[in-house]
This record gives C-alpha cells, structure tokens and sequence, in this order.
C-alpha cells in the first residue's frame, strides 16, 4: 500500500495550518487567538492519526494523538477560563 495518499492529505492539512497561524499572530481578540490555538491543536491531531495510518502504526500513535488533544483541549479551557476572570489584571 503506497504512503503517498495519507502525505498528501497531510501536507494539506498542515497548510491549513497557516490560517490558524495567522488567527494567532493576528487576531483581534485573545479569543480569538484561543481559537486559532484549539483549530491548530485539532489539526495537529488530525496529522498524528494520518501518519500513525500511513506508517502503519496505528496503535502507538492513536496514543499519542488522544493524549495531545486531551491535553490541548485542557490548556484551551484554562486559558479561556482565566481570560474570561480578568486575566493578569488580577
């Protein structure tokens, strides 16, 4: 089975990539640069799976991604929670 379908679909997902890049550098709000971050994290997710598929090691890499989303959806909710409350004003 050829790897070249599950880079390709990667490498466009990593240039989707570059408009959550630009939510983060760019955005008008810290929201919104929270939501560029939590974009950026559910896509690098989505890469791990494809590479752990293209490489035909599914199992371990299944691992890692539940374990980057847990912890970028963790960090996402935090750092909304503490924005939200007054943020470094406090």
């Amino acid at each position: 089975m050829s790897v070249l379908p599950y880079v390709a679909c990667a490498v466009a997902l990593v240039l989707v990539v570059s408009v959550y890049v630009y939510r983060l550098a760019a955005g008008p709000s810290v929201f919104d640069r929270l939501l560029g971050l939590s974009a950026f994290g559910t896509t690098t997710t989505l890469v791990l799976l494809l590479t752990g598929v293209a490489y035909d090691q599914l199992d371990m890499f299944v691992d890692v991604s539940l374990a980057y989303a847990l912890l970028s959806f963790v960090g996402a909710v935090a750092s909304a929670r503490y924005f939200e409350r007054g943020g470094p004003q406090r």
